[in-house]
């Protein structure tokens, strides 16, 4: 192993570190598949015989990245969110791949163990990415596609996103560790916020908070930075395949009607590629948010559901009010933070 490269790990004896966050009303539950372990937070939906919804979150993010948006969402979809491998609370994938094919193939072993698709999927940012994937390879597994500022590629990538970029690089990881060791847990916090929301002042001090312990929390585990530059290659190494294995080509082979969510603000995702995403997917539906930045469901997330009820009345599936309830009104002039967001 190259002296610039970080180590690999698998799930075998790999330390418990701290205790996970579970927002009021949340379970959390270890599912265990052959050479993978996921954690997935759900919560129990308002009544029986609603459809499943899963979610998947951004490089460096978690399950939690959805604790704002799932509540509102009690009354019309039974939801779970998952940590992909390495990240959250799931310990790296046996095999240590770390692409987004190797993540589509974690959710799609999922939602075949589990028997419960076709589910509502939902993805932001890498889980974009990953999200599309599946939904063009098993379209009998995705009802609904919901992306929020999914890393598809681009040509001219913002000079913000750079530093993000840079953890693909060999060593790059390594490197951004020892540079930043100094840093405390704020302060990392606080960088992320900015980059990863259009106004970091909607967060609560609660929110700020509780990003501040799991960003301690994360940083004690010994595959952190492994998994966070694994998983920016990937990322990286997707963007450059042609052919029927491109995005924008399994973009174009998604079945499923699609909501597209953009943000004018999002420094990760650029806001110009909204139109070509609603160009490439064959039944999709546009919205864009000019205040928001990277993580619209959790800067906006009253907007986001209420955009994804209008997508279940065009459908016909939604029984209820488009618009959320009195409580998501009150979720969305707050917000709070997950410490790695990410991309």
């Amino acid at each position: 192993m190259s002296s610039t490269e970080l180590p690999s790990f698998t799930a075998a004896a790999l330390p418990k570190v701290g205790a996970v966050r579970a927002a009021e009303g949340e379970r959390l539950r270890t599912v265990g598949l052959p050479g993978l372990s996921l954690t997935v937070r759900s919560r129990p939906a308002a009544r029986t015989g609603l459809p499943p919804a899963l979610y998947v979150h951004g490089l460096g993010g978690s399950s939690l990245n959805w604790s704002d948006l799932m509540p509102l969402l009690d009354d019309v979809v039974e939801s779970e969110a998952l940590d992909l491998p390495g990240f959250g609370d799931s310990p790296p994938p046996d095999d240590g791949n770390y692409s987004v094919t190797g993540h589509a193939r974690a959710v799609i072993r999922f939602l075949d163990a589990s028997d419960r698709g076709p589910v509502h999927l939902f993805g932001n940012s890498l889980g974009g990415a990953v999200t599309t994937r599946v939904a063009a390879v098993r379209p009998d597994l995705v009802r609904t596609l919901t992306l929020i500022s999914p890393a598809l590629p681009e040509i001219r990538v913002q000079r913000t996103a750079l530093p993000t970029a840079l953890l693909a690089l060999p060593g790059g990881a390594g490197l951004f560790a020892r540079l930043t060791k100094g840093w405390s847990a704020e302060q990392r916090v606080q960088g992320v916020m900015a980059l990863c929301y259009g106004d970091p002042g909607r967060v609560t001090p609660e929110g700020v908070r509780a990003a501040v312990e799991e960003t301690e929390r994360r940083l004690a585990l010994p595959y952190f930075w492994d998994a966070m530059s694994r998983s920016a290659r990937g990322i990286v190494d997707a963007y450059t395949l042609g052919g029927q294995h491109g995005l924008w080509r399994q973009a174009e082979r998604v079945l499923a009607p699609t909501l597209l969510i953009y943000g004018g603000r999002d420094q990760l995702v650029s806001y110009r590629m909204a139109q070509r995403a609603a160009r490439a997917f064959r039944d999709a539906r546009l919205l864009t948010l000019p205040d928001a930045g990277h993580v619209a469901m959790m800067e906006y997330p009253e907007t986001v559901a209420t955009a994804f009820r209008e997508l279940l009345a065009d459908l016909g599936e939604l029984d209820g009010p488009v618009r959320a309830t009195e409580s998501a009104d009150r979720a969305d002039t707050g917000g709070t933070a997950e410490a790695q967001a990410g991309s």
